[in-house]
């Protein structure tokens, strides 16, 4: 019998009844929107706010206002912008909605209105704090329902142990009865690599006539591509072609193509490939194409890279991504022609700057000495007005010292420092060349100038910048001891210290 708490004088509508596969598509996935009025000014769209909610933003106080102008409440919009906020990550709001309902509004609480709570306070306090609640749940609101909360919870916090428990406490009680239940244990054991558990789990699913889905059969398919089982990868697929319930996805092929290339099988990766593209359809076809782009590039085929990304461009907007994507593919390709004209259609096209994708190609040409033209990419930035980022100026201090020019990799290095963001973390490889270059010149106080920076803006790790120093100061006393007088045997011993600095700090 369930708990009755006094009704509010609000109207509520109390129709809904939620079964076990929509508590776990609301646990999951679930993006549903809820029917407006005519009005623009509705509940859901004060309180889910697309984006971020302004300051001073308020779940509570946005509900008891809605209430204190007399206006109808019901459940089923509250539970549709509990879905809305978690789809945006926005975990917290949505627990304080749940809350809401049966703490002010004195909602009775339904078996899935408690297994979404459930797993917000997995989400917003943690696995600890969502045991608690489970453990103080009236044994009336206890089902399936809940349960596969508590499944989910232990599963995404990748707790092996107890996501066992409770499913075989599932068994126990005959609700491990669907593929949704199932399709949780085998994204667990998965992720965690414990691939030989899958066949088990499929072999129980068939005994009890459960009938698999398109993310149990591609959880399993991953797994085989992932292991290189091409036996066990091409079983599957066959029994997921000969299946009349499963509808094959072009992202199925690419799971398949993806373990042959692993495996080295270039001509069936290129055979999965195709079928892969003719089941590509309506909104997903610029992702599609994106994915199935970067496949024809890994198994060397230019010409169908060029296709597919004439077939691109027909599906409508092209993003910054895309061309990322694409240049990245020619880098690979060594297509470095091609992918410069691609940068220039960019750079005529482009909406939005996007350092990342001039970024791709001055790399690669960085790394193939070819300077002049990472050059003339940056200078056309700087004409633009643009100020390259810090991992543009790094790409340049490494090919200036990779050819031999010390001075410039110094001062485009401390260009790098200069732009670097929080977080951004400089190359202890180019770091340590820049030091051996000033070694090398026995310029012991400007190479600790530079450490100082590098220090100050964060780029390397202070104990690193730390052992910098030391070994620095150490050198500079051995090399004054060994010939005080200095000249040409100095510096020479510099230029071999700072090598054996590098090899120390690389080590």
């Amino acid at each position: 019998m369930m708990m009755k708490i006094p009704q509010s004088s609000i109207p509520i509508s109390g129709k809904s009844k939620c079964g076990i596969s929509r508590v776990f598509r609301v646990l999951f996935c679930s993006t549903g929107t809820v029917t407006s009025p005519s009005s623009k000014d509705t509940l859901n769209r004060r309180l889910v706010q697309f984006g971020k909610p302004t300051p001073g933003f308020s779940v509570q106080g946005v509900l008891d206002q809605w209430v204190g102008e007399g206006r109808a409440l019901e459940r089923e919009e509250l539970r549709v912008t509990i879905r809305q906020l978690r789809k945006f990550k926005r975990f917290k709001e949505a627990l304080e909605v749940s809350e809401w309902m049966s703490d002010k509004r004195f909602l009775d609480l339904l078996p899935g209105d408690v297994a979404v709570r459930l797993d917000l306070i997995s989400k917003v306090h943690g696995l600890e704090q969502a045991e608690k609640y489970f453990s103080n749940i009236p044994i009336t609101l206890i089902g399936v329902h809940v349960y596969g909360a508590l499944l989910n919870c232990f599963a995404h916090a990748k707790n092996v142990e107890k996501t066992e428990a409770v499913m075989q406490k599932m068994r126990e009680l005959g609700f491990a009865e669907t593929a949704l239940t199932y399709n949780v244990m085998l994204k667990l054991y998965s992720d965690m690599g414990n691939h030989d558990k899958l066949d088990s789990l499929m072999q129980e699913m068939e005994e009890k006539c459960i009938a698999g889905d398109k993310f149990t059969y591609s959880t399993r398919l991953n797994a085989y591509a992932y292991a290189s089982d091409l036996d066990g990868m091409e079983k599957l697929l066959m029994k997921m072609e000969a299946d009349p319930v499963v509808t094959m996805s072009w992202n199925a092929y690419v799971v398949v193509a993806n373990g042959y290339l692993k495996a080295g099988a270039v001509e069936k990766a290129s055979s999965m490939i195709k079928k892969s593209e003719q089941l590509v359809r309506g909104k997903e076809r610029r992702f599609a194409y994106e994915v199935i782009l970067s496949l024809y590039a890994s198994i060397g085929n230019k010409e169908e890279v060029y296709r597919i990304w004439q077939l691109y461009k027909t599906s409508g907007r092209i993003y910054n991504m895309s061309y990322i994507n694409m240049i990245s593919s020619l880098v690979k390709l060594d297509d470095l022609d091609g992918a410069e004209k691609i940068l220039e259609e960019w750079e005529a096209v482009k909406e939005y700057f996007d350092s990342r994708v001039p970024n791709v190609l001055i790399s690669a040409f960085c790394r193939k000495g070819l300077l002049g033209n990472a050059e003339s990419i940056v200078n056309r930035l700087l004409e633009s007005g643009v100020e390259p980022i810090a991992a543009i100026w790094q790409h340049l201090a490494a090919g200036y010292h990779e050819n031999g020019e010390g001075e410039k990799a110094l001062e485009t290095m401390k260009k790098a420092i200069a732009a670097s963001h929080p977080g951004w973390k400089a190359k202890i490889a180019t770091v340590a060349a820049c030091l051996e270059y000033l070694k090398g010149k026995g310029s012991i106080e400007a190479a600790e100038e530079f450490i100082e920076l590098l220090k100050e803006k964060g780029c390397v790790p202070t104990e690193l910048c730390d052992q910098f120093v030391k070994k620095m100061r150490s050198a500079k006393l051995e090399s004054e001891a060994r010939d005080p007088m200095g000249g040409d045997k100095q510096t020479l011993e510099g230029e071999q210290s700072g090598k054996e600095l590098k090899g120390e700090i690389i080590s």
